[in-house]
């Protein structure tokens, strides 16, 4: 049995001990539902999801420069959908002036037509752009100084790199390029050699959008898989940072008890000093 003291009250100071541990611990649950972080400080768990939550940041810039690839090699398919089509069309009207039936007025009939599709063919090549920059010009072309470059991941390596160039290697899309420059279909002659220049430029155009095609389809898996990783590199910060806010509840509802049940306690301690006193009674 402890001696009885007056100046001493080890049983108040031990409670005030546990007291302002219990209140040390309410605030703590308190301010993990106020902010819905359990993490605080700079604790390991917090210094670990902020680098999680940095490669988060990272990848999501990297999933909107990867939807800006996506945007501008469908703008440039557009245009060269639309090239095609006049390629199509002129072989049609070629093969339609060639024809010995056909005569001279029908002729230049046609190659009016003609001549305005390959003026448009230029235009489109002029005209495409996507945020300033030309797409049928030979800016896209592997052989151009500069080189348009997609950063989708976290650092500069070339993994994490697509260098759209290299890939779609879009040559320039116009009628000197297409060998078309002075082509016509005034004649018989000038219409057969319109039609051998012509098969060789639809060739030509099959082969570029088959590379812009297969550049869209590695884009959008690497979209797809970048998205991928926000979504899982979301969830470990999720559940590093995140509260159990149930489970916060139940603790929070605990350390209230454990405080009020201390503060009645605290009361009590602060007593047993006065027990000293019936030692006195009787004493003259």
């Amino acid at each position: 049995m402890g001696a009885l003291t007056i100046n001493t009250n080890l049983s108040s100071l031990n409670t005030q001990r546990v007291l302002e541990l219990n209140r040390s611990q309410l605030g703590k649950s308190i301010n993990t539902l106020s902010s819905g972080v359990k993490v605080a400080g700079s604790s390991a768990e917090l210094v670990l999801s902020e680098g999680i939550r940095s490669d988060v940041q990272a990848l999501q810039q990297g999933s909107r420069n990867l939807n800006d690839g996506l945007a501008l090699l469908r703008t440039g398919e557009g245009a060269l959908n639309e090239v095609s089509s006049i390629l199509i069309r002129l072989r049609s009207l070629a093969s339609q002036s060639a024809n010995g039936t056909v005569g001279q007025d029908e002729r230049q009939t046609v190659d009016l037509e003609y001549q305005n599709l390959l003026n448009e063919l230029d235009r489109i090549s002029n005209t495409t752009e996507f945020r300033g920059t030309k797409l049928l010009d030979g800016s896209l072309a592997n052989s151009a100084e500069e080189h348009l470059i997609i950063q989708l991941g976290i650092d500069s390596s070339a993994a994490n790199q697509i260098d759209l160039n290299s890939k779609v290697d879009l040559t320039e899309i116009s009628r000197e390029a297409l060998n078309l420059g002075t082509s016509n279909v005034r004649s018989e002659g000038s219409a057969f050699l319109a039609l051998n220049d012509l098969t060789s430029a639809i060739d030509a155009m099959i082969e570029i959008r088959s590379k812009a095609g297969t550049t869209e389809i590695r884009l959008s898996h690497a979209l797809n898989n970048l998205n991928s990783q926000i979504e899982n590199l979301t969830a470990a910060v999720s559940t590093i940072r995140d509260a159990d806010i149930a489970e916060e509840l139940a603790t929070l509802t605990k350390n209230q008890i454990l405080v009020q049940a201390g503060v009645a306690m605290l009361g009590q301690a602060n007593l047993i000093p006065q027990a000293a006193l019936t030692l006195f009674e009787g004493v003259q």
